[in-house]
């Protein structure tokens, strides 16, 4: 397996992404309209997914639940532990996006719905889709999520803490190049614009490229009544927000708005 910066295996060690989907109501609308999305590629049951990436299992449970065949990998080893206590029947073993020990043509989806925005360098990003599209089987689906470019901004603006200083440097920083190094919290990461997401899918062999906003524009209002009248009130937002995104989906203009950003094409 190839290395990961160690800044980002440090925090992903530390962090419990096992909760943060379930625990926050922008955590759930992440979750919910990100399967409701790939539900529209998925082919039926029993069909073989690769979950690169995969964190804690929280997609492979209910794609397990839902009757298929899924193997998870992920670089580290706590999450590659908690996904096989999460999502029983998942396989789950240690894996970089970037380096899958799989042969050719042997899943009918791969799934990467984290390690784009966590490789900082494009050339790895590209060579992790290249991956996949690698172990997917012709006309497979593959389908990618990234950060968008945008939401740190937001985030900090309905949190109240967009001061000139942070507005002057990380934040103007994302906005303008997309890096971020995680010295002022969370990682080292990279955000995507929805142009630059599909531009690495179809560079990277991709056909018939799609890209969707995840949480649509209503995620913010989300964050922001969690934090100021908290998360049962926040939680009532959620399918208002989920009927939000469905509707500015179909407007392309809107995709940026979104937290998180999901690319999807076939091989």
């Amino acid at each position: 397996m190839t290395s990961i910066d160690p800044r980002i295996a440090g925090f992903c060690s530390e962090y419990d992404e096992a909760a943060r989907l379930h625990s926050t109501a922008t955590g759930r609308l992440e979750l919910e309209r990100t399967r409701e999305l790939l539900r529209r590629y998925l082919p039926p049951p029993p069909a073989r997914v690769l979950d690169v990436g995969g964190g804690p299992g929280a997609h492979a449970q209910w794609l397990v639940e839902e009757g298929y065949e899924v193997h998870l990998v992920d670089p580290v080893q706590k999450h590659v532990e908690q996904a096989c206590e999460r999502a029983p029947g998942c396989v789950a073993t240690q894996g970089d996006a970037r380096q899958l020990d799989f042969p050719a043509r042997s899943f009918d989806v791969v799934l990467l719905l984290g390690p784009l925005y966590h490789l900082a360098e494009r050339a790895d990003r590209l060579r992790a889709l290249r991956e996949a599209r690698r172990v997917a089987v012709q006309g497979g689906v593959v389908a990618a999520a990234g950060i968008s470019r945008y939401s740190l901004m937001q985030d900090y603006t309905v949190s109240a803490g967009l001061s000139p200083e942070l507005l002057a440097s990380e934040v103007s920083q994302v906005v303008r190049t997309g890096s971020y190094d995680g010295s002022s919290g969370f990682t080292v990461v990279h955000f995507h614009t929805a142009a630059e997401l599909m531009q690495e899918a179809d560079e990277a062999g991709l056909s018939g490229v799609r890209v969707h906003g995840i949480e649509g524009p209503g995620w913010a209002y989300v964050v922001a009544a969690g934090r100021c009248a908290g998360q049962e009130e926040a939680g009532a937002m959620v399918a208002d927000a989920m009927a939000t995104a469905r509707l500015a989906d179909e407007h392309g203009v809107f995709h940026d708005a979104s937290a998180h950003l999901l690319v999807v094409g076939s091989v």
